[in-house]
């Protein structure tokens, strides 16, 4: 086993206990996309930590793809799928599919039937669902579970030969109706479909359910470990029977299931299903639009995959489900830019300014200009050299950035206005001189007058003050083009929040097209699918798609800054203030920060500037703690410090959850320096947590009253009741209550108003003092009301 950057997680921690233990001898992981929907960002997490694993121990890692549901799959999901994950930058072992095995699935669901473990049942879906039971009462046998054996592989093998219609009978495993597990409650393993698949064809009419195929596949395979998200936790209990009792493994270790928390990405849907709504209800241009958190989208936006992947190891891996800052992918693709992307000017709402004395640059030329600045040395994967330079035209017209004048400037304005002076960059000063109207009274042309000795960066010889620096090109020599600016598809971060109809909170202009848009000559020849960085404007790609020569097409990126940082910044950038305001509201954390960074971005700064800092940042990397977290802890001497004191008492990665998680929460809007925490008192908070002491709500509870009054929170515990938690029939019998109590409550949830758990939560919660976890009531009220 070797790895080239040591990285530390609870799933890493698993393989390296079983390789210690000899369970295992090498290492072997499965991507398991189904082909009904083009990857997205989320699967990106999945790809990269399921090849990255393999990677880390020289194991290997198959794409194998569940093709178990004819009717949702087609070939063109098959390709894009394989196309994504190389173009990540991963090549599978082995491309499988599950149609490979089905001919040894069928083989084992016979066996299954002949051992009684399985039988034909002629219920139908409804039917089905009403006898499974609730979580409050057990389930109904089907009127056909004591079929004989013989019956049910009669039966069986004419539904394969294809005598029954759709939906007419299914195999269900025969386990127990009674379990408190609703997915053991003898669930389908193979329903009929008359559809014709991608690869097989029309050879099957049967399919297996995932539950069913996807074990066995782990299993024929020689998986070791089958890592999948936190939704297929229930699961686990049904993907070990399946392999119990058709031994597929046979004398090799099986496979085990272990889960992790999915990405959940702000501003975004991760459904396929309503991915599929936006392309086929043409609210987007397909599924590799740019405003698609699909991966083809992403790659034809102009993102890279490294920058992906800096993202997924950014976000780390880890059991409990939260929603990632979008800013945070945003600063992985600035970041991957900023050392890969060559600058050239660009102007996308031109306005002409013409020279008034263009004889003063007779014998005149601009320096070479470099493609990137003197603090940037470029990646080995740049598109162009270190050195690379590039000779700007200054003809008698050139073209401006219409916002870049203002006939009635405010004070504070930097930027051209009549009168007034401005340096263009990369070349001399200009003077506004005269504006010129067309017949509707609106600014059509600007003459202005240069200054040629400041010519290499000189100040005017008049003394006149200088207002700023501007972008520009050279109309003669410009390159016409249309730039796409695309924003945020969702106007609002949680576009499925409440169970409201996510297609309501779609920005309603998320892509502007300047058409008339101009750009320096050296990017005349720029290829398809490169990246540059239209100085001032952002960072921008050839589209990959409809870019040509002849018509250039070009998309934004992402903005040189943080977007929520420039959010409510129009009317200033309007104005051309120097003292752009700040965002509307802005956290007291955030007043802090110096302008136009990202958090992640001020926290690096801050590590740079003070060693003490970068030194915390490595010590917690080094207690094993990941990358984001060790950033999270590390960004100022207050949260540092606190991490170390608590760290030094119990275990670092309880310490990192608390002081990232939990204690942001309980600060609100004060700042920690402010209220200086006790550090013994957060590690006995902790340590009660984490030891099954206090339940999960009365930490909380605790850890608020220990901000306020700095006392033991054991005495704090005692004093209120709030020591020892609820057994587990104790806690079902306050939920029975509660349910009892609240039946119109509990008939609205049902009916889709799901914003009514967090009540029955809370009810529950409450009846026991403080002592229930709400976790722990969450997911039993979901069992009870499945």
């Amino acid at each position: 086993m070797s790895r080239s950057e040591p990285r530390h997680d609870f799933l890493r921690d698993i393989i390296d206990a079983d390789l210690r233990a000899g369970r295992h001898q090498r290492v072997a992981t499965r991507f398991p996309p189904e082909p009904n929907g083009y990857l997205h960002i989320g699967h990106a997490k999945s790809i990269c930590l399921n090849f990255g694993i393999a990677a880390d121990y020289n194991g290997t890692c198959n794409l194998r793809y569940d093709d178990t549901n004819p009717t949702k799959e087609d070939v063109e999901y098959v390709e894009s799928i394989e196309r994504d994950v190389r173009w990540l930058g991963f090549a599978p072992t082995a491309v499988l599919f599950s149609a490979d095995y089905f001919p040894r699935m069928y083989d084992l669901a016979e066996k299954l039937i002949q051992d009684g473990h399985a039988y034909v049942c002629d219920l139908s879906d409804e039917q089905i669902r009403e006898y499974r039971g609730t979580l409050a009462e057990p389930g109904r046998p089907s009127p056909w579970r004591d079929r004989t054996c013989a019956e049910n592989l009669e039966l069986f093998r004419r539904m394969r030969a294809g005598e029954f219609a759709d939906g007419a009978r299914v195999l269900r495993a025969k386990i127990d109706m009674a379990s408190a597990n609703m997915k053991m409650r003898d669930p389908l393993l193979y329903r009929i479909r008359h559809a014709h698949h991608h690869r097989t064809g029309d050879a099957w009419c049967i399919y297996p359910m995932y539950d069913y195929a996807h074990p066995l596949e782990d299993a024929i395979e020689g998986i070791t470990h089958s890592i999948c998200t936190l939704e297929f936790e229930n699961n686990r209990e049904l993907y070990d029977w399946v392999l119990e009792h058709t031994r597929a493994s046979g004398d090799a270790p099986s496979p085990r299931q272990y889960e992790f928390a999915r990405l959940a990405l702000d501003y975004t849907v991760m459904s396929k299903r309503k991915l599929l709504q936006l392309v086929q209800g043409n609210y987007v241009a397909g599924w590799d639009d740019p405003r698609m958190p699909t991966i083809a989208g992403m790659r034809r936006r102009g993102y890279s995959a490294a920058a992906i992947r800096a993202f997924c190891d950014l976000i780390g891996v880890s059991k409990a489900n939260s929603t990632v800052d979008l800013g945070k992918l945003e600063y992985c693709v600035r970041d991957d830019l900023n050392r890969t992307a060559p600058r050239a000017l660009a102007v996308l709402t031109p306005l002409a300014v013409d020279l008034t004395n263009p004889e003063v640059l007779v014998g005149v030329s601009l320096s070479s200009v470099p493609f990137y600045p003197a603090d940037v040395t470029p990646a080995d994967d740049a598109h162009l050299p270190a050195d690379a330079r590039r000779e700007l035209a200054l003809g008698a017209t050139l073209l401006i950035e219409r916002d870049d004048f203002r006939e009635d400037p405010p004070e504070d304005y930097q930027r051209l206005a009549p009168g007034r002076t401005v340096r263009l960059r990369y070349g001399p000063c200009i003077t506004c001189d005269e504006v010129v109207r067309d017949d509707a009274g609106e600014v059509v042309r600007l003459r202005c007058s240069v200054h040629p000795e400041t010519m290499g960066g000189k100040n005017p010889t008049d003394g006149r003050k200088v207002h700023g620096v501007i972008h520009w090109v050279d109309e003669a020599t410009s390159v016409a083009a249309v730039v796409r600016i695309y924003e945020r598809l969702f106007a609002s971060a949680k576009p499925e929040e409440g169970g409201i109809d996510f297609l309501t909170q779609l920005t309603p202009r998320s892509l502007e097209v300047a058409p008339r848009a101009r750009l320096e000559r050296s990017l005349a020849t720029a290829p398809a699918g490169s990246r540059w960085q239209f100085e001032r404007l952002g960072y921008f790609v050839a589209d990959a798609v409809e870019h040509t020569a002849a018509a250039p097409v070009w998309n934004r990126i992402v903005a040189l800054r943080d977007a929520r940082a420039v959010t409510g910044k129009a009317e200033a950038k309007a104005d051309g203030r120097a003292d752009v305001a700040a965002a509307p509201q802005q956290n007291a954390k955030a007043k802090t920060r110096p302008k136009n960074r990202s958090p992640q971005e001020y926290r690096a700064e801050a590590r740079v500037r003070d060693p003490e800092l970068a030194a915390a940042y490595q010590r917690a990397q080094e207690l094993g703690l990941s990358a984001a977290d060790a950033d999270l802890l590390s960004g100022d001497r207050t949260t540092a410090a606190l991490f170390a004191e608590v760290a030094a008492t119990v275990a670092p990665r309880a310490a990192a959850k608390w002081i990232i998680n939990e204690l942001p929460r309980a600060l609100g809007e004060r700042e920690l320096a402010d209220v200086q925490p006790s550090g013994p008192h957060l590690a006995e908070l902790i340590e009660m947590a984490e030891n099954k002491e206090i339940s999960a709500t009365a930490a909380k509870e605790l850890l608020l009253l220990c901000l306020e009054q700095s006392r033991s929170p054991r005495q704090l515990a005692e004093e209120r009741g709030l020591r020892g938690a609820l057994d587990e029939a104790a806690l079902q019998e306050l939920v029975t209550q509660v349910l009892a109590a609240h039946p119109d409550k509990v008939e609205q949830l049902r009916g889709g108003k799901t914003g009514l758990m967090g009540f029955l939560v809370g009810q529950v919660v409450k009846a026991s003092g403080g002592k229930a976890s709400a976790a722990a009531v969450s997911q039993l009220l979901s069992q009870r009301l499945s």
